[in-house]
């Protein structure tokens, strides 16, 4: 591995710290600022406002008015020109939010010329704005007449109301602009309540829509709070109407117990263990290094595939190049297009990946690399790339999600045993499949997961549904699933 020390950020920002509420740029009522800390230096890059009780219930008001009171929900024509408006915004600014991304999130710079911007920038806004035009909002059934007199009958898909859209700090940008695209695409308001580990990014948006768009006040709020009880009136309230959440397991099983008195729709897009399964077939020269996709971010992705499930004749092949690889990446400073692997977000989520490498020992793992901090690195949230070889189905480490750039080698026999061992946790949010095409299309469909990725094909995309099976989630997010899942459903009949 090759630690680069973090230099001295060289970037001059333009951030938005205010809240968006009603269609202003405001500071919080309470005057409460946080700090917004660069994880790979622990400096304070600058403030971020931090929303009070009543910010959020001026946002949940202006969000409710705007829905009941204005044309958002019914004029679709509308709804598609603000969104090619809002689209072509990012456009514009997307040096910003990449920058941002860098400096508040940690993310390296490799990483937002793909999932952390560039993907999302191309399409999140721009597919959901088009679908509008090719969605089913009207589906006729047959004529019937059970009374004995003729009698139409149509589906309607209407939007749902007031979502309240709770989102993290690891792919800010992507999992903002994939829930706020098709829930205002859809006729619906929004309430964004986005982490305060990554402030600015998301405010941004605020800033856009108020300057770029022609989108009404209160159709779209931004309240950042470190306060959970200012953030949990999102649940309670019966104004809001939904909550779409992408987060931890734990805080969506919370999300669900708060919600559920008010009967609120909620699509929850949670934790992951995905399997990277090598098949005894598989070009060993590129499935075997590939397991280094799970650093992506620093292994801060819900998606990852960080459990290495291979069979047992290319078992020590698979830990030889998995350790000589996770020691080479390069790791540091994120703005350095040589790091693969940059900071974690925050000295607490550093704690809770060092305490998952002692499990790991602890447990009777072996270490064949990391799991330590980087030499080199005085400063910094940095863990380095690490691997854990004899990992067994019983180990925490196997079935507990890191969230860290660490992964588990697995060996396995036949392919009913790879199927086994995949789906041996209470995750199924994601994985991968390498071998010949046929075979590992035939594992891929026995996987209780949301995704795959056979050989290195990429499922991501707007168009494409996105979520999880068993303790990963309800719904889906993107494509058409997702797009329906902000809509309800009303089926009218009438006589001519």
């Amino acid at each position: 591995m090759t630690a680069v020390p973090v230099a001295a950020p060289a970037v001059q920002f333009n951030p938005e710290s205010r809240l968006y509420i009603d269609g202003e740029l405001r500071e919080s009522t309470s005057g409460a600022t946080v700090d917004n800390v660069n994880p790979a230096t622990e400096e304070i890059l600058g403030v971020a406002t931090d929303a009070s009780g009543e910010d959020m219930e001026k946002a949940i008001a202006a969000a409710r008015r705007a829905f009941d009171t204005t044309d958002w929900a019914t004029n679709r024509d509308f709804r598609q020109h603000c969104l090619r408006q809002l689209h072509e915004a990012v456009q514009k600014d997307k040096e910003n939010f990449r920058a941002e991304l860098v400096a508040e999130a940690g993310a390296p710079l490799s990483s937002t010329y793909i999932a952390q911007l560039d993907w999302p920038a191309a399409d999140a806004i721009r597919w959901p704005a088009e679908f509008i035009s090719e969605f089913q909002w009207e589906r006729p059934l047959p004529q019937d007449a059970k009374l004995g007199i003729p009698y139409n009958r149509v589906v309607v898909k209407e939007p749902v109301g007031v979502i309240a859209a709770i989102t993290p700090w690891n792919f800010p940008f992507e999992i903002i602009s994939n829930k706020l695209s098709q829930i205002l695409a859809t006729g619906n308001t929004v309430v964004l309540k986005p982490a305060m580990e990554t402030p600015w990014g998301a405010l941004r948006w605020g800033r856009l829509i108020a300057q770029e768009t022609d989108i009404p006040a209160g159709v779209v709020n931004i309240v950042p709070a470190t306060d959970l009880e200012v953030s949990s009136r999102l649940l309670a309230d019966p104004r809001v109407d939904m909550v779409s959440f992408t987060g931890s397991t734990m805080v969506g099983e919370l999300i669900r117990e708060k919600s559920a008195k008010t009967m609120k729709r909620t699509l929850l897009e949670l934790g992951g263990k995905s399997a990277y399964i090598v098949l005894d077939d598989a070009d060993m020269s590129v499935a075997l290094p590939g397991c280094m996709g799970a650093l992506i971010h620093s292994g801060q992705g819900c998606a990852l595939a960080t459990r290495v499930l291979v069979p047992r004749s290319h078992y020590e092949q698979a830990v030889e190049v998995a350790t000589a690889t996770f020691g080479a990446v390069g790791c540091g400073d994120p703005a350095d297009p040589v790091n693969f692997c940059g900071p974690l977000v925050s000295a607490k989520q550093r704690g809770r990946v060092m305490e998952y490498i002692e499990i790991g020992k602890s447990e009777g793992a072996r270490l064949t690399t990391g799991g330590a901090a980087p030499k080199g690195l005085d400063r910094g949230y940095f863990v380095a790339p690490t691997v854990f070889a004899d990992v067994t189905p019983d180990m925490r480490i196997f079935q507990e999600e890191i969230f860290g750039p660490v992964i588990t080698i697995t060996p396995y026999d036949g392919d009913d045993e790879a199927v086994e061992l995949a789906n041996a946790t209470t995750y199924g949010l994601a994985g991968a499949v390498h071998g010949s095409n046929d075979r590992a299309m035939a594992v891929a469909r026995r996987l209780r997961t949301g995704a795959v990725m056979i050989n290195s094909g990429m499922y991501y995309g707007a168009d494409a549904p996105f979520g999880g099976y068993k303790m990963s989630g309800v719904g889906r997010q993107n494509g058409l699933e997702g797009f329906e899942t902000y809509t309800e459903t009303k089926t009218i009949a009438y006589s001519d």
